[in-house]
């Protein structure tokens, strides 16, 4: 199938305009990510009931005009694995498409697997019909060859396909409405990534003191600065391992930074006078700015709890034709069960207590913590060999 290729902002404007009265759009885009500070989009492969098309972002340079009409129209975008797609509307435009249908994320929901990589989904609905090459590219190349345009391509080109087989599949199982509240969901932590500061995810930061922490926020955000200045990775900039050493450490003294192991690398020994300003500015903050610890506890009854609701979310998954990875991991279950225990995090309401998950294992795992049912092996040779019994005398 031929496409219609997007190589400057005329074009562009005009087939956004063409778009614009769709019903579906697909999408989906090629970018590269190692060598600056955001990704670099280099490709928007789109499908629609007209056809295919292919904008060049890097020749448009600016291709704000699909994701104005991405957002503003009432059809249905579909994706696949698409957060890195979304990531770029939301930072373009601010907005978010009205009609998601992200296809891994609906595979998950009917019980196919989750996650599952666009090739493997297409060859267990459509059948094997895509090519399997062009794998690793440099999408910023010009001009790209026939391969690299054809693989590109495949990505939206059995996205329809796809997905009115999985809308089909979500009507017959009664969870359409678990859809739609996924893509909400999934938006809604897109944005928060975007929005917040998350310098909590450095490793190595557990643990630290209140001081320390506020040393580790403001080196984080210094670096994160540094990085966007720059255009090159974070990383490249300070490493996380480096910027928690020096957060505990807690010393602005320049020559006690310069011997922190590490820091012999010349990028690193100009940047120490800007790391000394900044630890110095931390260290002067007052206490009631300094960020508070993550109030969970290592007790040796979480891993117990832990453990037992993990492999109990895996059988009610299994049994209700759900990839268990979708409704929740290990860190999902602690979080419920911190947030039950009272050492929850921030009162936040864990992703188990809300919506379809509380429905599926939530509520039940409220009544198992709450001693008001018993679990028991049903059959041991099934893939949910487990069963779940009110306790008697506390069935509401």
């Amino acid at each position: 199938m031929s496409h219609l290729a997007i190589t400057t902002q005329s074009d562009l404007i005009d087939y956004c305009n063409r778009l614009a009265q769709a019903e579906w759009i697909a999408m989906d885009t090629e970018f590269v990510s190692e060598d600056s500070y955001r990704p670099e989009l280099c490709l928007i492969q789109v499908a629609s009931p007209e056809g295919m098309g292919l904008i060049d972002a890097v020749a448009i340079g600016d291709p704000t005009p699909f994701w104005k009409m991405l957002v503003e129209g009432e059809h249905e975008t579909i994706v696949h694995a698409g957060r890195g797609d979304l990531e770029f509307c939301l930072r373009a435009v601010e907005q978010r498409p009205k009609r998601l249908f992200d296809t891994q994320v609906a595979a998950g929901l009917v019980g196919i697997e989750y996650p599952i990589g666009l090739r493997n989904l297409i060859l267990k609905v459509v059948g094997d019909r895509s090519k399997k090459h062009e794998t690793r590219t440099d999408w910023r190349r010009r001009p790209l060859s026939a391969r690299q345009i054809e693989y590109a391509m495949d990505d939206v080109r059995y996205l329809r396909e796809i997905a009115d087989y999985l809308h089909a599949r979500l009507d017959q199982l009664g969870r359409t409405a678990w859809l739609r509240e996924e893509m909400e969901r999934w938006q809604d932590e897109i944005e928060r990534s975007i929005l917040q500061d998350r310098w909590r995810r450095l490793s190595g930061s557990s643990g630290m003191d209140r001081k320390s922490l506020a040393l580790a926020r403001e080196l984080w955000r210094w670096r994160e600065a540094e990085a966007e200045r720059r255009n090159t990775p974070a990383r490249r900039v300070l490493r996380d391992d480096l910027l928690v050493e020096l957060a505990k450490r807690q010393t602005s003294d320049p020559k006690r930074i310069r011997a922190v192991r590490g820091f012999e690398r010349r990028n690193l020994v100009r940047a120490v006078p800007e790391i000394a300003e900044c630890i110095a500015r931390a260290l002067e903050l007052p206490e009631d700015e300094w960020p508070n610890k993550e109030p969970f506890e290592s007790k040796p009854q979480l891993s117990v709890l832990g453990q037992f609701l993990f492999s109990a979310l895996g059988s009610i998954a299994r049994e209700a034709h759900l990839a268990p990875s979708l409704v929740g991991g290990p860190n999902d279950v602690r979080d419920l069960i911190n947030y039950r225990t009272g050492n929850g995090r921030h009162g936040v309401p864990p992703a188990l207590s809300i919506g379809w998950r509380a429905e599926l294992v939530g509520n039940l795992f409220d009544d198992l913590l709450a001693g008001k049912i018993a679990v028991r092996v049903d059959d041991a040779t099934s893939d949910h060999p487990l069963a779940f019994d009110h306790v008697d005398g506390t069935e509401d």
